[in-house]
């Protein structure tokens, strides 16, 4: 009995002098908690929607390319020539002429065909399409990257616990050991044992407590702020079985995954910019309409004038030649549309692979969980027969340190066999394009409030 009391004591020291005084007060974060906070901070999301933002702009630019053009230009000249006129009759007289000219005019130019302009509308609405998926999917990478944070920290957390529950039950070991050397009833080796492992696991304690610093930093990345206690799994967690065969789950990402459609945009915007560049060989109509005013108080011949132009008419401009260049232009367009196209089946590829990854390590997730929950029974149940053997003397302290490592072993993976079934749920959403906050609502439900 005092044995069981020595460790229950070292126990609650140890767990109270690691626990943060404010955490006591504090209510555990869940999921959603950071995830909301990610929302409002991650600069990530907050860079995806001001580049957003800007590519809305292309559509009132594709708009101004059949819209009238409107210009106005001014000038003013002082001039000075120096005349003489030969031969006789000359009813003008020589001599330096000085005078000052000004004008002004407006003009407008109406769009009437441009088969460009046609083109490179399409090709702007194109571009703000794949940026509204751009943004869609660093939304889901946001809901990825924080779900990996968010148990990356959790497991930190519960292996230091670990640790700390681990060292506190081999002092009490040690202290065992100790005493029962005071009364002869064991050697000084149990003693060195015990102190060996104690002292190893302090080290072990000072790298999870730094792990613990880094992975909460990684979620202060995300949210702006340092996370307070966490929310974990409720110990009534039970994996379900997936529904759906991999085959499915990959027809599902060939039609959802927003890295394959934001390929496809490209590969669309590198075809039309072929027909951007053929256009260019197209003849272009435009309405235009002019005024102008043009006034000077002297000329060349000493009298001044004032001259008003109005005109209206269609303009047609027709290219010719311009030295090959058009044709190298489109050459290297239908190069560029075989390179997208290339690089579609690229990521189509990957896509495939990365749901295939994900499918298995659910499936592997959900069969650790089972085989862990077992071992940990077992082991529990070896470290009490063990316990009883060394106090009748039949097994000895190294016995029981074994046994505690074993068993504190067993629950350190169990817990991360969770945190992994949780997160690959996620990770296949992911993967797969479908992802959403409902997924993030789901996981949340599976942690303790």
């Amino acid at each position: 009995m005092r044995q069981i009391t020595l460790f229950i004591t070292a126990v609650l020291l140890a767990t109270v002098a690691h626990t943060d005084p404010n955490a006591l007060q504090q209510k555990p974060q869940s999921l959603l908690d950071i995830y909301n906070q990610a929302l409002s901070h991650d600069a990530t999301l907050a860079s995806a929607l001001s580049a957003n933002k800007a590519a809305q702009e292309l559509i009132e630019q594709a708009k101004a390319l059949y819209r009238p053009v409107v210009s106005f230009k001014a000038g003013v000249s002082d001039s000075q020539s120096d005349v003489h006129y030969k031969g006789t009759g000359v009813p003008f007289p020589n001599g330096v002429r000085a005078y000052q000219g000004y004008q002004y005019g407006i003009e407008a130019r109406q769009p009437l065909f441009r088969k460009q302009n046609l083109v490179q509308m399409e090709q702007l609405l194109t571009q703000v399409n794949q940026a509204d998926k751009q943004l869609h999917l660093t939304l889901q990478n946001l809901m990825l990257r924080t779900t990996q944070s968010y148990f990356d920290a959790l497991l930190a957390q519960d292996k230091l616990d670990l640790i700390v529950a681990q060292k506190a039950a081999i002092l009490s070991q040690l202290e065992q050991a100790r005493s029962h050397f005071q009364v002869g009833s064991s050697t000084i080796t149990d003693s060195n044992e015990a102190q060996a492992r104690f002292d190893l696991i302090a080290a072990q304690q000072l790298a999870a407590q730094n792990n613990l610093a880094i992975a909460k930093r990684n979620l202060q990345l995300i949210t702006g702020d340092l996370p307070g206690p966490l929310a974990k799994v409720k110990a009534s967690l039970q994996p379900q079985m997936l529904a759906q065969t991999m085959d499915e789950w990959q027809k599902v990402a060939e039609d959802s995954n927003l890295r394959i459609q934001i390929q496809q945009d490209l590969a669309k915007l590198a075809a039309q910019e072929i027909q951007h560049k053929q256009a260019e060989n197209l003849p272009t109509v435009d309405a235009v309409a002019s005024y102008s005013e043009t006034s000077a108080n002297g000329s060349t011949y000493g009298f001044g004038s004032n001259i008003n132009t109005g005109m209206i008419g269609v303009e047609l401009q027709l290219p010719l030649y311009q030295g090959g260049s058009i044709s190298s232009r489109i050459r290297q367009a239908e190069m560029n549309k075989q390179k997208a196209l290339d690089d579609v089946d690229i990521t189509r590829r990957q896509i495939e692979l990365d749901t295939q990854t994900a499918y298995y390590n659910l499936n592997s997730s959900i069969a650790q969980i089972k085989a862990y929950q077992q071992a940990l029974l077992s082991s529990q149940s070896q470290l009490d027969s063990t316990q009883t053997g060394y106090e009748v003397g039949i097994r000895t302290s190294v016995d029981v340190l074994n046994a505690q490592q074993q068993l504190f072993s067993a629950k350190r993976d169990l817990q991360e066999a969770r945190y992994q079934y949780l997160l690959n749920i996620i990770r296949l959403k992911a993967a797969v394009g479908v992802i959403s906050d409902a997924d993030l609502v789901d996981v949340d439900g599976q942690l303790e409030g």
